[in-house]
């Protein structure tokens, strides 16, 4: 049977859409240099290098053989993608608060499932927000949210969770694929899997729950 979860207003959908407007309006969601070290190496070996202070020698490390001043991991090319970044961690720290508040109201077989979702993705959020900073050096300030988080009844709020975590795992994925950054890529590809694990659990508890 059925159960209820009493509120007063309906579940709104649009929240996720108005993050990504804000965060990154030209996208859409929810769609059906090196340099040659050879002199500096031959006068090494030949014990003709001046003498540098510490500044000159961490340039002279970056003119090694396979080293770059900018990192090929995390580096330019990654920061392309912040804005697709920041739109990522607000919508995992929307999905953590709502997982929270479903938890809150949920039947007590799924409480422990919603609170292990929610840490999943307020995790996901920290690896985003830990992404940032490597790429800008800088830490991201989340938007402060607040206020009742609605949703209706208890198989419909599932069957709208199932269909974020699988839009999020397409847009994960989606995104990996589009990057130039590898490591980026890696990341963004390692939770789209994430998120279709999420959505396969919230299946599993709408299978029960009709």
């Amino acid at each position: 049977m059925e159960q209820t979860i009493h509120t007063p207003e309906a579940y709104d959908f649009r929240k996720y859409d108005q993050i990504w407007q804000r965060v990154a309006p030209e996208l859409e969601p929810y769609p059906d240099l090196r340099q040659d070290a050879a002199p500096a190496m031959a006068a090494l070996a030949a014990g003709t290098a001046p003498a540098v202070s510490q500044p000159a020698a961490d340039t002279a490390v970056d003119t090694l053989p396979g080293a770059e001043r900018d990192p090929c991991c995390m580096g330019t090319a990654a920061r392309e993608d912040l804005g697709v970044i920041e739109g990522f961690i607000e919508a995992e720290l929307a999905d953590r608060r709502t997982y929270q508040a479903l938890a809150r109201r949920a039947p007590a077989f799924a409480r422990g499932t919603l609170r292990d979702l929610a840490n999943v993705s307020g995790a996901a959020a920290k690896r985003l927000m830990t992404a940032y900073y490597l790429i800008t050096g800088t830490c991201y300030r989340p938007a402060v949210a607040s206020g009742r988080i609605p949703m209706g009844s208890w198989c419909p709020a599932l069957r709208e969770r199932y269909h974020v975590e699988a839009c999020n795992g397409m847009n994960y994925l989606r995104a990996g694929e589009e990057t130039t950054d590898p490591c980026l890529g890696r990341l963004l590809k390692a939770l789209g899997e994430e998120s279709y694990r999420q959505a396969d659990q919230l299946m599993a508890l709408l299978e029960r729950a009709l």
